[in-house]
């Protein structure tokens, strides 16, 4: 069996897809994107694609090997996400030529079925009580929340309390048998995180993520002493040697998205290596239906995993949703928070060419916002 084509497929609210076709008829699906810079990574599946066509589409870690490093330059998002949508799709072929779910192929299944969250937004709180409620009505156990939008260099007292509040919002619908993750998007300093994270730790959140920057890592290690909340990272970090001084930090949830940090082969690798400093695993993926099925495959077969992230009702999906390019939608069916296991083969999904096709006519030129504090000065979003 060997690769004939590679393409690719902007489509909306935000995503990039690719398709992956052999000489046999069997064809996989990936989804390599950087949000905001789809353009980009498909520039970067095209290059990489031309080393693949006539291999044969099993010896996917060879691929993994040459594609991130064949090049001599290595890493960053751009690379690592195209090489991460590829290796999806080759993880699907993988699955379908052998007749089994790609969680066989890593060892087998060591849950029935993965617990997930729902995103309730948080920048704005007015209608946040409402928007839990629904949520725990649809039967979610946990929900992740933004801690703030804009906040200033040093957390001014109102904007500190802001956050509580919301987060003690988010406890009284929850009450204490349900979870809330606050997301601070890397928007406060360390010295802001180390002041909220104290206020924070009697509403005892699931997690709070990326407490600073990631070019700020260095600082965790202080913020993991100064707190007893559970600290998350790993959604802008690309691969095992960007985990490792996190985890040898203390965090205690890991977070690589499986279309950023090298796909399902990475992932993998970078769950075993967090389990060796006893952190968890909780996939990033606010992204489309491919990424969500491979971060699922992932998350069966691995024993330290803890949550799973998906975007069905996120404020980003606009033009189309997590469902919006499925065949059938069966498999994102959560059931009491929870997604059954199942074993369809490869990805365990059937995208819907057609209509992904016709959305690729349409593409989009999505781009994150730009924020600004007071004074004019760039504010981290």
């Amino acid at each position: 069996m060997k690769i004939t084509r590679i393409e690719t497929f902007a489509v909306p609210p935000r995503w990039l897809f690719c398709r992956v076709e052999t000489d046999d008829g069997v064809v996989g699906w990936g989804e390599p994107v950087v949000e905001g810079r789809a353009e980009v990574v498909r520039a970067a599946v095209d290059v990489l694609a031309a080393y693949l066509i006539g291999k044969d589409p099993l010896r996917i870690q060879d691929h993994w090997q040459v594609l991130t490093k064949g090049g001599f330059y290595r890493g960053g998002p751009v690379l690592s996400s195209a090489v991460a949508g590829l290796d999806q799709a080759l993880w699907d072929i993988a699955g379908k030529t052998y007749g089994a779910p790609v969680h066989a192929l890593l060892g087998g299944p060591v849950r029935d079925r993965v617990r997930v969250y729902a995103w309730v937004g948080g920048d704005e709180p007015a209608e946040l009580t409402e928007q839990i409620t629904a949520q725990v009505e649809a039967g979610f156990t946990a929900v992740k929340m933004n801690g703030a939008g804009a906040t200033s260099p040093v957390a001014t007292a109102a904007e500190t309390a802001a956050v509580v509040d919301r987060v003690a919002a988010a406890r009284e619908v929850l009450g204490p048998d349900r979870d809330v993750a606050v997301d601070f998007h890397g928007r406060f300093t360390a010295a802001s995180s180390r002041r909220v994270l104290a206020e924070l730790a009697a509403l005892h959140p699931l997690f709070v993520e990326e407490p600073v920057v990631p070019e700020h890592s260095h600082l965790l290690p202080g913020l993991v002493a100064a707190t007893p909340v559970p600290l998350a990272t790993g959604e802008r970090l690309y691969g095992r040697a960007e985990f490792l001084p996190v985890l040898a930090a203390g965090i205690a949830v890991a977070q690589p998205d499986l279309s950023h940090a090298g796909g399902i082969s990475e992932v993998h690798r970078i769950a075993s290596l967090a389990e060796t400093y006893g952190a968890q695993l909780a996939p990033h993926c606010p992204l489309g239906p491919i990424a969500l099925a491979a971060s699922l495959q992932v998350a069966f077969a691995t024993p330290n995993f803890l949550i799973q992230e998906q975007s069905r009702g996120i404020h980003y999906n606009k033009d189309a949703d997590l469902l919006s390019y499925l065949v059938d939608t069966e498999p994102f069916r959560f059931v009491d928070g929870h997604a059954p296991r199942g074993d369809a083969p490869g990805l365990g999904i059937t995208i819907d060419e057609a209509a992904v096709r016709e959305a690729d006519r349409i593409g989009h030129t999505w781009r994150n916002p730009v924020w600004r504090h007071p004074d004019g000065s760039f504010a981290e979003w």
